[in-house]
Parts: C-alpha cells; sequence; structure tokens
C-alpha cells in the first residue's frame, strides 16, 4: 500500500518491553473536529510520541472488537510543524521540565520555528515570559539530551531495546553509548538495569560479533553463574551442568567453551575448584586453589563467579577468625548468672525458661552463635533478657536486620534502637561498596541480627568484614523458613557445619498456644494438617473452594468488603495477599490487577507502563536493590504523587526510622510493580495484621511445607487460607527443600572437627 502520512493524537498503549504500540492517527489532510477521522495504528512502533509526524506503511485489518486499524510494518518520524503539533510534543514527557502550561508558552512567542530555535538558538527562550533562567537551564540540558537519547533510541530501534532502557544506557554512557555498544554490547549486560545477557547478545550478533568470539563466549558462562545465583539461589555449578547450560544458552557447541572458562580463571573472574578442595579452601589459600584446579578433569569440579567464591570461602575464613578470637566482654561467673535470672523474675516479671537461659549464656559466653526457633517460642524474650544485661554491663550494642520493616519489627519488640544491615555497615551506593570493612571495622563490642534467614552469603560477608575480631555475634532466625532470596543458604549451612553454638527453641508460650495462627504454624512445620476447624474469635481459617476463578473472586471479596466489615482491617495498609506464584488466576500478577481495580480504580494522577498502569494511592513493591536511592528488593510503598510535567513520581517507604520519600523518573518507574499482593518470597522478613493466601493445585510446583509455614508466620492478627483441600495437603506433606549449591557448611566441617556445642 501507499504510505500513509500524518501525525500521532495520542498513545493509546505501549508494551515497553517489545514496543508494541497502539496509537491514535490524524492523516494528512483530514478534518480535526471529529475522534471519527482518526484511525488506528497498531504495531512495534519503538519512540513515538504524540504531536509527531510519521510516514506509515502496513496492512489493512478488521479487529473483531476494536474494528479497522492498520497493522504498521514500517515508519519514519519526522518533528511536528504545526504550532498545535509542537506544543503536543513538547508536552508529552519527552523533555523534562515542560509541561503543557510552559509548551504553550513557548510556543506562542516562537510559533512554528520553536524546534528550530530551541535546537539552535536555545538563549532565546528567555524572551519567553513566564520562562525564567532555571527553566531555561533546564531545557537547554534536557533538549540535549534528548537529541542524544534520540540518535541512540534510532541505533537501538532495530535491537529491539526499549526506550526506558536507551534511556538507562545514556545515564550510564552519556555522549559515549553508542561507542561502548560497539566495542562491547555484553558491558550493557554487567553495567546497565534492564539489559540482560540476551538481549546483549541479540545486539552483538545484528553488529556483526562472531558467535564462537571470547567476549560472547565469556560473557555467556558468566550470565549462567549469576542467573543460577538469581533464580536458583546456587552459589556455583558443577562444570558438566555449567557446559550443558552455557551450551544451550549461547547455541554453542560444548567442546568450544573450555578456552573461555580458562580465560575467566585467568582474569580470576570465576574459580573452579574441585569438590575435595572445598574442605580445605579459603581465601587464605587462594592461589593454591588455583593451582590445585588448574587442570580439573573431574566434571564434578565446582565452577564459582568470583564474587559468591571471595563471599563463601571469606565467610568461612573469617568466621574461624572470629570464634579464634578473645573476647572484649568482662567475665561472668555462674554466680551472677544465677543473679541475673532471679533479677529479671523479680523486676521484670521475665520468667526465661531453661532453653532461654541458656541462649542468653551462650550468646555472652561465645563469640558467635545462633538463636533458632518458631514462632511464639520466646526468641524475643531472650534477646531482650541478654540487652538488659548488656546495657547493665555498659556493652557497645548494635541490633540490625536485612530488611527496614524487619529492623521495625526488631525496634518494637526489644525496645532499643534497630537499624538495616545496609545502614548498619554504612553502604555508599555512589561506589557499590561498604565504608564499614576490615579496614573500618565497627565500633561496637556486640552485634545481634533477626531475621538471619533472609541473609544471603554477599551480605553475611560483608557483615563478618566488618566486625571488630573481639566482639560477638548473635544470629536469631528461624531455621525452618524459606531461605535467602539472594545466593547461599547461610542459616541452613551454619547450623549444619557444626561450628558455631546453637540454641534452639521450642516450647510455646502459654499466649502463643491461645494463637491458631502459631499452633498451626508449629503443626505444619511437624508435617501435621493444620486445624480447619471453624471457631469462634479464631484467627486462623481455611476456604475451601476447588474452582480457581471462584477462589479468586473470593479473595476479592475478603480484602475490599469481608474482612474490613468484620475485623475492621483497612483494605490498603492491614491485608496482604500472598501467592506462591505469579502466573494462573489466583498468581500475583492477576490478582493485583483485580486488587487494583476494587481498591483504587481511579486516581487524580496516573502513568502507563506498557501493559499496566501505576495510580497515585497504589501499594507498590521495589522490584531490586537500587542503592543510589537507599530502597531494597522487597520494600513496599505508596504512590503519593505523580507529575506529568516533571515527569516523575513519588513514593512513600516506610522504615525502621520512620517514613522516607523516594522520587522515580518515569524511565525507572519499571523497577516497581503493584503490591496488593507479593509472592511469599517476598514477604519474608515482613509481618502483616492480615494475610489471605491462595492454595490451588496450579501451584503445585512451589506447593512446599517451608513456603507455606513462611506464609502464615508472616500474619500477625489474622489468617485465611483460600483453595483447594487437596493443595493444602500437599503442601503440608511435602518436605522437599530445594537444594542449593553452597559448600559454607563443608568448609566450617573441615576446621571444627566437632568443637562446636549445640545446646538442645
Amino acid at each position: 500500500m501507499p504510505a500513509l502520512e500524518g501525525s500521532v493524537e495520542n498513545i493509546v498503549f505501549r508494551n515497553e518491553d517489545n514496543h508494541y504500540t497502539v496509537a491514535r492517527f490524524r492523516p494528512k489532510d483530514s478534518g480535526r473536529l471529529f475522534r471519527d477521522d482518526l484511525t488506528t495504528l497498531v504495531g512495534i512502533m519503538p519512540g513515538i510520541r504524540t504531536g509527531e509526524l510519521l510516514t506509515v506503511e502496513g496492512e489493512w485489518e478488521n479487529d473483531p472488537r476494536y474494528g479497522k486499524q492498520l497493522r504498521v510494518t514500517s515508519f519514519t518520524q519526522r518533528l511536528p510543524a504545526s504550532t498545535e503539533g509542537i506544543i503536543r510534543y513538547l508536552s508529552s514527557g519527552l523533555i523534562k521540565g515542560i509541561g503543557p502550561k510552559k509548551a504553550s508558552l513557548i510556543v506562542e512567542h516562537f510559533g512554528e520555528q520553536t524546534l528550530a530555535i530551541i535546537e539552535q538558538q536555545p538563549e532565546r527562550l528567555r524572551e519567553v515570559k513566564g520562562i525564567g533562567a532555571k527553566d531555561c537551564n533546564q531545557i537547554i540540558k534536557a533538549w540535549a539530551e534528548q537529541s542524544e537519547i534520540k540518535e541512540l533510541h534510532l541505533f537501538l530501534q532495530s535491537h529491539d531495546v526499549s526506550i526506558n532502557v536507551a534511556t538507562r544506557i545514556y545515564k550510564q554512557y552519556g555522549k559515549e553509548s553508542i561507542k561502548v555498544i560497539r566495542a562491547n554490547p555484553y558491558q550493557l549486560a554487567q553495567e546497565v538495569h534492564g539489559i540482560g545477557f540476551r538481549t546483549a547478545d541479540e545486539i552483538a550478533v545484528k553488529l556483526g560479533l562472531p558467535p564462537d568470539s571470547l567476549p560472547r563466549l565469556a560473557s555467556g558462562l558468566k550470565y549462567v553463574l549469576t542467573q543460577a545465583a538469581n533464580e536458583e539461589g546456587h552459589c556455583f555449578l558443577r562444570e558438566a551442568d555449567l557446559m550443558q547450560r552455557a551450551s544451550e544458552a549461547l547455541k554453542a557447541s560444548p567442546e568450544i567453551l573450555p578456552h573461555a572458562l580458562d580465560i575467566l580463571r585467568s582474569e580470576q573472574d570465576i574459580f573452579v575448584e574441585p569438590p575435595e578442595a572445598a574442605a580445605t579452601a579459603t581465601l587464605d589459600d587462594e592461589w593454591a586453589a588455583e593451582e590445585d584446579s588448574a587442570e580439573p578433569t573431574n566434571l564434578q569440579a565446582r565452577i564459582y563467579y568470583g564474587p559468591f567464591w571471595y563471599a563463601e570461602s571469606g565467610s568461612a575464613r573469617l568466621l574461624r577468625s572470629l570464634l579464634n578470637s578473645p573476647s572484649s566482654l568482662p567475665p561472668a561467673p555462674q554466680k551472677l548468672w544465677d543473679t541475673v535470672f532471679v533479677l529479671l523474675k523479680q523486676k521484670r516479671n521475665m520468667h526465661l525458661t531453661e532453653k532461654q537461659r541458656a541462649a542468653v549464656q551462650m550468646a555472652y559466653n561465645n563469640k558467635v552463635c545462633i538463636l533458632t526457633g518458631g514462632p511464639g517460642t520466646g526468641k524475643s524474650t531472650s534477646i531482650r533478657a541478654l540487652l538488659m544485661l548488656l546495657r547493665n554491663r555498659k556493652v557497645d550494642v548494635a541490633l540490625a536486620a536485612p530488611t527496614g520493616r524487619a529492623a521495625k519489627r526488631l525496634a518494637e519488640a526489644t525496645g532499643v534502637q534497630a537499624q538495616t544491615l545496609h545502614r548498619l555497615l554504612e553502604y555508599a551506593p555512589h561506589d557499590n561498596s561498604y565504608q564499614r570493612n576490615e579496614d573500618r571495622p565497627l565500633s561496637h563490642q556486640f552485634v545481634i541480627v533477626d531475621e538471619f534467614s533472609m541473609v544471603d552469603i554477599l551480605l553475611f560477608y560483608h557483615l563478618l568484614k566488618a566486625l571488630p575480631r573481639e566482639a560477638h555475634l548473635l544470629l536469631v532466625g528461624d531455621a525452618d523458613q524459606l531461605p535467602s532470596v539472594g545466593p547461599g543458604n547461610v542459616l541452613h549451612d551454619l547450623l549444619a557445619g557444626e561450628a558455631i553454638p546453637t540454641v534452639r527453641l521450642t516450647e510455646l508460650f502459654r499466649q502463643a498456644q491461645q494463637s491458631k495462627i502459631i499452633v498451626n504454624a508449629h503443626r505444619i512445620n511437624a508435617g501435621a494438617m493444620p486445624s480447619t476447624k471453624i471457631e469462634a474469635n479464631s484467627d486462623f481459617f481455611f476456604m475451601a473452594e476447588e474452582d480457581p476463578m471462584r477462589a479468586q473472586q473470593l479473595i476479592l471479596d475478603l480484602v475490599q468488603r469481608r474482612l474490613p466489615a468484620r475485623y475492621h482491617f483497612n483494605p490498603l495498609t492491614d491485608i496482604q495477599v500472598l501467592a506462591p506464584m505469579y502466573k494462573g488466576p489466583i498468581g500475583v500478577t492477576m490478582l493485583n490487577e483485580c486488587l487494583q481495580e476494587r481498591l483504587n480504580p481511579r486516581a487524580f494522577a496516573q502513568v502507563e507502563l506498557g501493559d499496566h498502569i501505576l495510580r497515585v494511592g497504589d501499594k507498590v513493591m521495589q522490584t531490586r536493590n537500587n542503592y543510589d536511592k537507599g530502597v531494597f528488593n522487597g520494600d513496599i510503598g505508596w504512590i503519593r504523587s505523580i507529575s506529568r510535567e516533571n515527569a516523575t513520581a513519588k513514593v512513600e517507604f516506610v522504615e525502621e526510622t520512620g517514613s522516607t520519600f523516594v522520587s522515580y523518573d518515569f524511565n525507572e518507574l519499571d523497577e516497581l510493580t503493584l503490591a496488593y499482593a507479593v509472592t511469599v518470597h517476598k514477604s519474608q522478613g515482613s509481618e502483616y495484621p492480615a494475610i489471605v493466601l491462595p492454595l490451588v493445585l496450579q501451584h503445585r510446583m512451589l506447593l512446599q511445607r517451608n513456603l507455606l509455614y513462611t506464609a502464615i508466620t508472616r500474619a500477625k492478627r489474622f489468617c485465611v487460607l483460600v483453595g483447594q483441600p487437596q493443595a493444602l495437603e500437599i503442601a503440608v506433606r511435602n518436605a522437599r527443600i530445594a537444594q542449593r549449591n553452597t559448600a559454607l557448611a563443608e568448609r566450617l566441617l573441615a576446621w571444627s572437627k566437632g568443637s562446636a556445642q549445640t545446646l538442645v
């Protein structure tokens, strides 16, 4: 068909991931009074903006729902020429700082020459009444950036890279962006959020990089190792497994991969460790490990990506050093302990059990120890008793947890200020480093870390590096919960390593026995079915529903109407829906869409992000660690404002120190996702007044005892399970735990040789 010329009236829909766009288009010379004059364009159209002039080619089709539309096969862009088009173009969000009002002022002054003047004589913007020097400078800077970004967009259009990601590339490399991409596109996968190996690989292939080139093969090997860490929690892969995965990912013969592996080893990007070396290898033995594994012939050799090898072997080394170093605490004879426990009982009304007393003494008398146990077993009481003794003896103590929510809970439980581990270790986002380390250790004599099951091997390593050798470390957590989202299985490995004194609390206190949530959590943990008998004033319910769609409607009704009416829960702040997985009618994705429509159907401001919408008032979750903003994967907040003129949204997060407001540019909003429903994994470390958990056979792959146990123990006052009784039974009976490739336990066993004291 002949080319069709016209202007973009508005963008109806855009998927930023694949650039599929639905736009309303006004063909040249058509009328401007009626919407019927507009044509619907559909297809892959990266970067088009409201007000732009387009020349499009495509095929007409009749959609049964939307009618006649043009499926675009190719298009070219031109800047608008009319004053009306220029106003819409400038106010479309393309240039931060220019909204509809300022755009109109500028165009009224310069007319059809506006864009040429901004491009060639931007200083003349000061002639416009209402445009100050600050506005002028912002517009000049934004126009220059957008011109460069536009060039980058055009360069990346054929490589299926989204506009948002192109903007991030520009932020990372500036004017050098295209040069960097041409030199080594795989650099993007390591340094730019939103670009993975596959996207970088597609760009590289289109740029003509040979499929068997060493940069491609080496990047592919690192990609497979990092994917295994991020998605499965592995610290290493067996050599045969790595080669198979890399061969599939690269579509390359396994025979060409060993040379790339050798290059990475020589550059110490990866480490190859025979299984028998794991028992003795530490950071002290770095070069020896390299020499020992120079010619690995055993297909069971362990292949580590560098950061995980340093973290795992370094943690073993530092733990050994910490355990073998003298304590700075004054000695505490048994007579003192007898007096302490009597005073706690008389003056604080704290009746400690024998195990709780053992836990307090263990923490004081040992450099590193673990306190574990389920909900209602007295972990918080034990910590409070220990803190009273430490303060009485003028011991400098710090309390920390992996997340702001967990730190806030710890502070509430103990009455002592607590902070995140990142804040304790003084994380510096500008250079992605921790200011507290071996060269500048913490000043505290005693550090207590709660919710330790959430701590991955990388964070644990940085904590150990920052601890003074004379300090004490108490790790508190529930060993039966899900492991950390990040790589490693640290709490499990420390317990299995038998090198660290441990107390496991098992006795349920009387108050806890009155909670069906806690009682049923312990029943499930022991492999017994929870009591589903309906009782008055119970805090635990199972609502049977065989049909997933009816279960979905039941969940929506519970959150929106039933629980608020009966128990006075706020549906936005008190009730959290948890789900085992993302897919399906009662998966996280669909539940979020439905709950948003029920709880926040309209707002005075919203922004479209591909196939979903974010509105003022929405409950959202941060999906990756953003150290520049100080927000982390799993943090939950609320959108408080959206400014189209500034192309920003402001989100309120509640941290251990109170509320903080974080600003996001529109091109950063893909870091946020709706959080009316979240996965059980993402809920770790949190506690909610009420939780609603769907359980259906569609979730079979993730119906596991530790996942169900973790979900139920997130509920503080009320828990309701919705779904199929058979799914509940499968989850309770399935004690299988996904195995993670870690060797920390072996490294600890190698030198502990039964020296640890386990108190039972």
